[in-house]
């Protein structure tokens, strides 16, 4: 800890935290959810309760006339066996709505995945510190992304003067549900995934349910939107029941309509916006599962590849053609009595062409520059004037 200044140590409380539904107490500190209890005692699956503890949207927000800031954080970070190990997570800060700075974390525990087995091994690390310097004197909203691909447990945070939550000022509420793209993938830093670029530009407050491998209609995800205040809702659907191969046409359609109509016991009337896969070559018309290309890991190269047999898609298996031509129906027929109800092309956000011009690197999760790519388009074709969640 520097010495120059004199410290004051804030607990970590939840009215610090924007996007979580929930937090935990645990041995160290704080650990954000974003899915509240009774979604995560449901679920069994351990790669939803890794992706849920990952804090993509979740920022700490304060008013302060600090100049310097330390978190301490127990971070447990994700490599692969192999492979290099992965970038540290970014922390962003935003001073007044405008980035301000970026920093790593130090420390930490990491756990290790086998691509070929799936097995695991964790590796414990100490707490360590974030630190950001020279802020303007002046009082001023602190927000400060937490990583959106790092478990994150805040152990402490200090400023060198006093802070207290963020105000509430206003700014319509958007909560969306989507995939590992939403999540975040292999964006940038944490303001860098596409649904916080495009928050940004529609000036709204996000709650990110992007869950990486895991937007599977699970109805304790449904129900936690449905007791979640929002003013915008948006659920992007497809590639993680193709990743899987997890469900057929005939179980597809019935549970979209189910987690519809879950939202909508809880939402009646706010937009509510159905956001189709975007362009995924290897699965547009091949139906899944989706496996890492083991001779390409032996490689030192991450690459995934579709198994299905498209011969079997007339009996059901999904694809991405599949499921959003069953989107774009379900939604035609539930927007007669629901004029609150839209429907996206995921092609609209990134389509063939696009993809020419900015290839998926693993074939399935857009990198940096593809995040921009599809927050743009979002924010021109929904936020905008004219699209769904344009300000009245």
């Amino acid at each position: 800890m520097h010495t120059e200044h004199d410290w004051i140590t804030t607990p970590v409380t939840a009215d610090l935290l924007r996007g979580a539904l929930d937090v935990e107490r645990t041995e160290h500190g704080l650990l954000p959810h974003r899915l509240p209890a009774r979604a995560r005692a449901q679920n069994t699956n351990p790669q939803l309760a890794m992706a849920e503890a990952q804090p993509s949207g979740v920022r700490l927000a304060f008013r302060t006339a600090a100049t310097a800031v330390e978190l301490d954080t127990l971070r447990t970070k994700r490599d692969y066996t192999g492979f290099p190990s992965r970038p540290d997570g970014l922390y962003d800060l935003l001073v007044d709505g405008r980035p301000a700075g970026q920093a790593t974390g130090t420390g930490g525990n990491v756990l290790t995945v086998d691509l070929t087995t799936w097995e695991s091994e964790l590796t414990p690390g100490p707490v360590g510190t974030v630190r950001f310097t020279d802020l303007p004197a002046e009082e001023k909203d602190v927000e400060i992304w937490l990583p959106h691909n790092e478990t994150t447990e805040l152990v402490a945070l200090r400023t060198d003067a006093p802070l207290v939550p963020a105000p509430d000022r206003g700014r319509r509420v958007w909560l969306h549900h989507g995939s590992s793209i939403s999540h975040g993938s292999d964006a940038a830093s944490p303001t860098a995934i596409w649904p916080a670029m495009a928050a940004a530009r529609g000036g709204v407050e996000l709650i990110n349910l992007g869950l990486g491998g895991s937007a599977m209609l699970d109805p304790f995800t449904a129900r936690a939107m449905r007791d979640t205040p929002a003013d915008l809702i948006s659920v992007k659907m497809g590639i993680n029941i193709v990743n899987q191969d997890a469900m057929r046409l005939r179980t597809f359609g019935p549970a979209v309509h189910g987690f519809l109509d879950t939202i909508r016991e809880g939402h009646p009337d706010t937009p509510l916006l159905l956001v189709s896969p975007i362009h995924c070559a290897i699965h547009e018309d091949t139906p899944g599962p989706t496996a890492p290309d083991v001779e390409e890991i032996r490689k030192g190269r991450l690459v995934f590849s579709a198994m299905g047999d498209p011969a079997e898609t007339p009996t059901g298996k999904l694809t991405l053609t599949v499921i959003r031509e069953e989107l774009s129906r379900i939604v035609g027929q539930r927007a007669a009595d629901d004029p609150n109800l839209h429907y996206l092309d995921g092609l609209d956000l990134y389509g063939a062409q696009d993809a020419a011009a900015l290839p998926l690197p693993d074939h399935v999760h857009p990198d940096a520059a593809t995040h921009r790519h599809i927050g743009d388009r979002f924010h021109a074709r929904v936020f905008a004037d004219g699209g769904p969640f344009a300000a009245k």
